[in-house]
């Protein structure tokens, strides 16, 4: 299938053609013993261990946020057999931030003379006492801004101020930082710094397949950060589970056809990590972005919400630049905080439960009055199934 407008990824007949391609694949998704497969694939590249084991539905998570409002927006679930189960994974940058960084954000509003920068979609994720919503209302200086070089434009213009970006978001705007940081190395730009919370995606993948409690039959990868990672991102983390793996765009021809690979994948008996987003990404990635990436930050520890630490996911200043840490600059230290009580994001990010199941979903928590990170974003789960119904 050879696509090159935009218009086509969201051809109907495409579409039609590819949900009863879906539908066709018997068995994939039925009851029984696993697929009996009498030999490997005859391409040695496939590289396969071990056959996919059956389950009685097909339980296939998207992993990244956009790829969840795009299905829950052009109702993909409702064409898909009634044996296919989409889950939302630990891909909403927001929704995976720990309430303690939240906190942090927060506290860095209320310092003297300071301005905090931040994304949109973390104004109205509530904190342990507030909000940088509420800060704002209530006379602090916090700003939207659309990009980090929108927050360093606003310390070159404010020189007698502190200008702080809250830094969250994996892969993808990873590099941006790092080259706004490595600008105002250069410029000398002092009044500028970051708290960063950013995340790498392939330890989450792999947290997730060490949860016992986790089932999963295939992963649609994200495209945009597999647009830094390449397929040679996931490489590692697919070669140890083996759990069948497609990159795929955000269009609906996309999705359908990066869940029709996987439906493949399951059926035929074995994993593959394949690339359904080729306009896109490469087998290399963008190395250029990765080596900024490196220059700039190290790879540390991380927390994420609702799933606890994962080794080697978040990343820190290096020491040539520890001095444009926030943290550091004001002596704040992040204070280990409890999630609110009843809210399910963290079980929602791991697969583990649909936000219809959670106790607060529509009652206590909804898009005016969120009580977690999921129903505030514009890619988090909650908000999804909110706003279209589901």
């Amino acid at each position: 299938m050879s696509l090159k407008f935009v218009h086509e990824y969201r051809d109907g007949s495409l579409a039609k053609q590819l949900i009863a391609a879906i539908h066709g694949v018997k068995g994939a998704w039925m009851e029984g013993e696993p697929l009996k497969v009498e030999s490997l694939p005859d391409n040695p590249k496939d590289h396969v261990q071990k056959p996919v084991r059956k389950k009685r539905r097909l339980r296939l998570m998207e992993v990244c946020g956009t790829h969840t409002m795009s299905i829950f927006r052009h109702g993909i679930p409702s064409v898909l057999p009634r044996g296919i189960e989409l889950l939302s994974g630990p891909g909403c940058p927001v929704c995976v931030t720990a309430q303690q960084d939240i906190d942090a954000f927060v506290e860095l509003a209320l310092q003297k003379n300071v301005i905090v920068t931040t994304f949109g979609d973390l104004m109205r994720v509530p904190g342990r006492s507030s909000s940088l919503q509420q800060e704002k209302a209530g006379g602090r200086e916090v700003r939207i801004v659309y990009s980090v070089f929108d927050a360093l434009k606003t310390a070159q213009q404010n020189p007698d101020r502190e200008i702080v970006f809250c830094a969250v978001g994996f892969e993808t705007t990873i590099p941006t930082v790092a080259a706004a940081i490595l600008m105002a190395d250069e410029q000398q730009i002092e009044n500028f710094s970051i708290h960063c919370a950013h995340k790498i995606t392939p330890p989450a993948l792999a947290a997730l397949m060490e949860t016992p409690e986790v089932s999963i039959d295939g992963f649609l990868l994200p495209g945009h950060v597999s647009v830094i990672t390449g397929t040679d991102g996931y490489k590692e983390v697919f070669q140890r589970y083996q759990v069948p793996s497609v990159i795929a765009g955000f269009e609906p021809v996309d999705i359908l056809r990066g869940i029709y690979m996987l439906v493949l994948q399951n059926h035929s008996g074995y994993p593959l990590l394949e690339n359904a987003y080729e306009r896109a990404v490469s087998k290399e990635g963008n190395p250029k972005a990765r080596q900024m990436m490196a220059q700039v930050f190290d790879t540390v520890d991380a927390v994420w919400r609702g799933i606890g630490t994962i080794p080697l996911s978040g990343m820190v200043l290096k020491e040539k630049y520890i001095h444009f840490d926030a943290l550091k600059k004001f002596d704040i230290s992040p204070v280990e905080t409890p999630e609110p009580a009843g809210c399910a994001c963290g079980e929602i990010l791991m697969g583990l439960k649909t936000p219809l199941q959670c106790a607060l979903y529509g009652k206590k928590c909804t898009p005016v009055h969120p009580v977690g990170p999921c129903m505030v974003s514009s890619e988090g789960a909650c908000a999804a199934h909110y706003k279209y119904m589901v």
